[in-house]
Formats: structure tokens, sequence, C-alpha cells
């Protein structure tokens, strides 16, 4: 899940023309790498891009339930059997509270997957990897693909600055919706506008149809349509602003207040389910699979997944705008992963993660199994995927995302604690009738000015 995805880019079937990650929104923050961490000693630490053929383990740290991270590893040691994996997985809100001992502790992982990296990086818990940048020329990446992982001297702003994390994925995010319940209440085709996609939820509604199935227990999973309302409703690159932590932005805006609304609105309508506090991402995985549920707000990380489970009944689109031909914006970004500063063999860890953009079989995996664009540099293509598939439809999403440069990360990726801190408790209280819109959007820029005054 992203990290969300976590989460989570530009897929498509014959070639990587344009990136996705946060593309456009903070098009040309990148500086020279390691303009802002060149004084730290692993910059100044000669690497190798040579993997040898002396045993190495590699520890990687990984999130339980999706699968790519795993199966990029077996792949890996296939090709080449010097390398082996120790693979230890959590859900991601654990992965949050324990990144900072884990990475400080004399086992570090070599591999980490990153919930998020400014407060990391401000306590030097992660590798700069401007030097492996520099000797794989990853300068031929698309500037964008990677912009979400860079951050400037001191953890912020994000968005400018030293590399230090690479995805395995670039993801996008959209709508998925069960094809047999569109069917039944008249849908022929995605909604074009906002208030198209809420005559389809009153409809579903009407016709005892769950209109949205979404989990909100543990981690705020309504989080997801609220961004994309918010994406909608006022200029995305104010939210990309705050969530790369630029000085004066806010979330308390009128475009989250009205996204705050409208998810009242919803709630107290009936179109989430009426435990959506209850229910964690894999229970509303298994609801929706078994046809309880016309539309889900989800990442394209579950689409290898759902063509398996809902074969040819399920369908995927882009979060429409206000009004029809507008321009899409979603949220994406890659499925972050980083070397740990005191990782035991950074150098086989970083041939890894230049493995995983550029080797042919490495990219094939990132689709089929974790249904996402490799990234990577642009001429290498993206193995096409089966046509009539969900997983064909999310890479056109994505192509067209990409075209129309609206990609923009996750609010929950603002601060180290944001989403377990902020967002996650007082969107159950919203949904539950406990917390009022306007205190909602206060109190989340309340603790994220918190956590930027430490």
């Amino acid at each position: 899940m992203p990290g969300f995805r976590a989460g989570r880019l530009s897929r498509r079937g014959v070639v990587l023309a344009a990136p996705l990650a946060a593309v456009a929104l903070v098009a040309g923050a990148c500086s020279a790498p390691g303009s802002d961490d060149s004084s730290t000693p692993q910059t100044n630490r000669p690497v190798s891009t040579e993997l040898g053929s002396a045993p190495i383990t590699l520890e990687m740290y990984a999130e339980t339930g999706f699968p790519l991270a795993k199966a990029l590893a077996d792949e890996f040691t296939k090709q080449y059997p010097n390398v082996k994996f120790t693979v230890r997985e959590d859900q991601f809100t654990v992965i949050v509270e324990n990144a900072p001992r884990v990475l400080a502790s004399d086992n570090a992982p070599d591999i980490i997957r990153l919930p998020t990296m400014v407060d990391l990086v401000k306590d030097n818990l992660l590798r700069n990897l401007d030097p492996y940048f520099t000797a794989y020329g990853w300068d031929k990446f698309p500037a964008s693909q990677l912009v979400q992982l860079r951050i400037a001297s001191g953890g912020r702003p994000r968005g400018t600055g030293s590399l230090f994390g690479m995805g395995l994925g670039y993801s996008v995010t959209g709508v998925f919706y069960n094809r047999s319940l569109a069917q039944r209440i008249g849908m022929t085709q995605p909604p074009a506008t906002v208030a198209e996609f809420e005559e389809l939820l009153a409809k579903a509604k009407a016709a005892n149809v769950q209109p949205i199935m979404q989990f909100n227990k543990n981690t705020a999973g309504i989080n997801f349509p609220h961004q994309a309302l918010q994406n909608q409703f006022g200029d995305p690159a104010q939210i990309a602003d705050w969530i790369f932590q630029k000085p004066g932005a806010t979330f308390n805006t009128p475009a989250a207040l009205r996204a705050t609304q409208t998810i009242q609105k919803w709630a107290q309508a009936g179109y989430f389910p009426k435990d959506a506090n209850a229910i964690d991402y894999t229970a509303m995985m298994g609801e929706f699979q078994n046809g309880n549920g016309l539309f889900m707000f989800n990442g394209d990380w579950e689409s290898a997944n759902l063509d398996k489970k809902m074969s040819g009944n399920v369908g995927f689109f882009l979060f429409p705008g206000e009004t029809a031909g507008a321009k899409h914006v979603a949220m994406s970004a890659p499925n972050t992963f980083g070397i740990g500063a005191k990782a035991k063999n950074p150098d086989a860890a970083a041939f890894f993660l230049n493995w995983v953009h550029t080797n042919a079989k490495a990219r094939e995996i990132s689709v089929t199994v974790g249904g996402s664009s490799p990234g990577g540099p642009p001429g290498l293509t993206v193995p096409p995927p089966a046509a009539g598939t969900v997983l064909a439809e999310t890479l056109k999403a994505a192509q067209q995302l990409g075209a129309e440069n609206g990609a923009v990360d996750f609010t929950a990726n603002a601060t180290g604690a944001i989403f377990a801190s902020a967002i996650t408790p007082e969107m159950q209280k919203l949904i539950a009738g406990q917390q009022t819109p306007e205190g909602y959007v206060k109190a989340v820029q309340a603790e994220y000015d918190k956590e930027l005054s430490r």
C-alpha cells in the first residue's frame, strides 16, 4: 500500500515516455546530485558497481501483503546465485513505527521499505545515494521520476537536494469498479465529472448496492477519496508544496475543507460501509473481490491480484475533475526503498536497485506482480499486459496521467507521523460523527506544525 505507497508510475504498454512521480507539480525542483549533502562522510565513500562472486546475504525489510519485493529478490538470486536475501516483513504501520529503531540498530537492513524519509534523513539513518546516482548513470532517468525521493540538507524540504530512495515500481491510484454492479445501476462508462460520480453513488445506494467499499481501520483508507477530491477542488501545486514542506504551505485550505465536507456528506449518506472504521485493508480487498462494493479507491498494485480474483469483472478509471475534460490529478508515488546508513552491503544493495529498473525480467515482474511501471530510463520498454485486463486499464491510466502531468504525492507522506498521529485518528472521528470538517483540517495542520517545529 502506498505509504502510502507507498506506492506508487507511468505504466505503458510500449515505451516509458514520461515519468509520473510528482510530475510538473515539482518539475525542475531537483538540484545536482550531492548539492546539499556532499559534506556527509557517506557521499565521499568510494562505491563500486561490481557485484563480484563472493557470497552475500542482503537483509531486506519489506511490507506485508505486497509480493513484489520478494518476487524481485527471488529472481535476483536466480540470476546471481551468490546473493541471498533474508526478508523480514511487517505491516506498513509497524514499519512506520519501527524504521528509526531498526535503521539505528547494529543489524540495520541493507534495503528497507521507507514509510517517509524526512525524519530518517534528518537523523542520518539513510544512505545518501548520490554516489550511486553518478556511478550508475541514473541521470538518464527522467528527473521527475526521482524528485519525490530527494531531500535537502537537514531533512527538508523534499523535492530538492540529494537522492535517498528508489522505487520498486511507480504507482498510480484511482477507482476500481465492479462491472456487474455497474451494469445493474446503469453505469455504461466511467463518470466524467465529480457530479456524475456522486450520481452513481446515489443510484447504487438506491439499488441496495454498497457504493464505496473502503477501509478505515489502523490506517485511514478514506484518505484516498479525500485526497482525490482535494486534488480536484484546488491547485494541486499547493498540496505538493505542503507535502514537500515548503515554507508557508498549509493544509487548511478551501480545497481541503471542501473535500472534508464532501467526505462527511458521503459518510452520512451511507456511501461508505457503516463499519468502515472496523474494516482494515485486507478485509476491504476481500469484500470488494466478493462483490460487496461498486467502487473502491486504491492503487494499481492490486491490478494483477484483481485480474486473478475478478477476471473480466473489474475496471479502473482516474478520478474525474469538476468539469468534463478537466486535467486528471491522482496520487502516485514510488514504492520507495532505501539503503540504511549502517547497511553492511550498500554496494550490493545499490546494484539490486539499479537492476530492478534496468533488467528485462525484473521490469516484467514489476508489471505482472506489482502492477506498476518499473520506471528507469525512458528508452526501455514496459512489458505489455494482456488485452482486456484491469492491468491494461491501469497502465493506460498511468500513461494518461503522465501525459497530463497530473501526479502528486500522498498527503500521508507529508511528515513521518502525520498519517498515524493526525490523518488516521481524525478521519476515523470524522466518519464516526465525532469531528467536524473544520476541526479535521485544523487538527491535521496543527500536527504538521508541531512536527516541523521539532
